[in-house]
């Protein structure tokens, strides 16, 4: 079979065809058929289709795993020579409370880890997102490699947005505008890993999703792969809720049952204010929910880095935040780069 755009209608007949007659794509179709969408191979409709068909149906762990290796192989290869700890793709964005896991990066790294985050801007989602908090709190936004190595080196950490590590999968992402959906594309982001990284850590949303995800990295044999239902579908513990930590090492698959830490409802503030964070990290502000989630959210990057029980974990997680040089790590900017409050109410869409 050529590769021409109307080849790619084979792809579509296959998943298309309904419950009896049409069946799953194998991991090597799958991968063939992603990389015809990328190669240009495809008509708008075509693509169109089989996004819409598979959000329909549901993608299976074989599928997102052919997809993932045809995405990365288009990533550059000077990513992968940053000499990163910690892949964390953060593309749910926050809309009920603040990315307090940004704190638990500040944590990780000033331990001596190297950490990557990577997200993007989705369309119409109505979220805060980490490229408009960081420039906030007097980080700057990695626009490539060198960026990326440098604020590595400097603050232990760094974030890049999806447009610029991999812009044939934040296009498709971008495609939600027209769609009014998301596809396959925000997972595939999430497992994208473009540094290659020695361990990944990925957050979602909707339940099962977890357990594809680590089904996922087991069929792509990823070093160290830990999935699990963070806050709004972010790498972030929710410590108002049991979850599931879904790890795959190397194809071994395992999970640990986790308790909730914190039993105080918490309401949902009328608006987000980026600079809390800097707030609660000096002391100047006492916040028992952020408290928990920030070393709740510790101690689930150590488990998987450190290869902890959560019990190990937990207690470590609380130690350091406890100890913590309460010196902000950042210099502010001296002027306003973003909007000052992030408002909680309307409607927002579900990740």
């Amino acid at each position: 079979m050529s590769d021409t755009p109307l080849d790619f209608k084979h792809f579509i007949r296959i998943i298309g065809r309904g419950q009896r007659a049409g069946r799953t794509l194998t991991m090597p179709e799958a991968k063939q058929a992603m990389s015809m969408i990328i190669n240009g191979q495809t008509t708008a409709e075509q693509k169109g289709a089989f996004l819409m068909l598979l959000r329909v149906r549901e993608e299976t762990a074989e599928e997102l795993a052919g997809f993932s290796e045809a995405f990365r192989e288009l990533t550059a290869s000077p990513f992968s020579q940053l000499s990163v700890d910690l892949d964390m793709g953060c593309y749910a964005g926050k809309r009920r409370h603040l990315p307090w896991f940004l704190l638990s990066v500040l944590l990780l790294a000033k331990s001596g880890k190297r950490i990557f985050l990577h997200g993007t801007h989705e369309p119409d989602s109505k979220r805060l997102y980490l490229k408009q908090v960081l420039p906030q709190l007097g980080y700057d936004i990695a626009k490539n490699p060198q960026q990326a190595k440098k604020a590595l080196d400097s603050c232990g950490f760094a974030y890049m947005d999806l447009q610029q590590i991999n812009p044939h999968l934040d296009a498709i992402i971008q495609l939600r505008e027209q769609f009014g959906l998301r596809s396959c594309a925000n997972t595939l982001a999430r497992m994208l890993n473009p540094t290659s990284a020695s361990h990944s850590l990925q957050g979602i949303f909707h339940r099962l999703v977890d357990e594809k995800h680590r089904k996922t990295a087991a069929l792509l044999n990823d070093q160290n792969v830990l999935c699990f239902r963070g806050e709004g579908g972010e790498v972030e513990f929710n410590p108002l809720r049991d979850v599931t930590l879904h790890i795959s090492r190397n194809a071994q698959q395992v999970c640990q049952d986790v308790r909730a830490t914190y039993d105080t409802f918490v309401s949902k503030p009328q608006a987000l204010d980026p600079k809390q964070l800097i707030a609660v990290w000096t002391g100047q502000s006492h916040n028992h929910y952020a408290d928990h989630a920030v070393v709740g959210t510790l101690s689930v990057m150590l488990v998987l880095v450190n290869n902890l029980e959560w019990s190990e974990a937990y207690q470590q997680a609380e130690l350091m935040w406890q100890q913590r040089d309460k010196t902000w790590p950042a210099t502010l900017p001296e002027e306003n780069l973003g909007p000052e409050l992030f408002e909680t109410n309307g409607k927002h869409y579900a990740h």
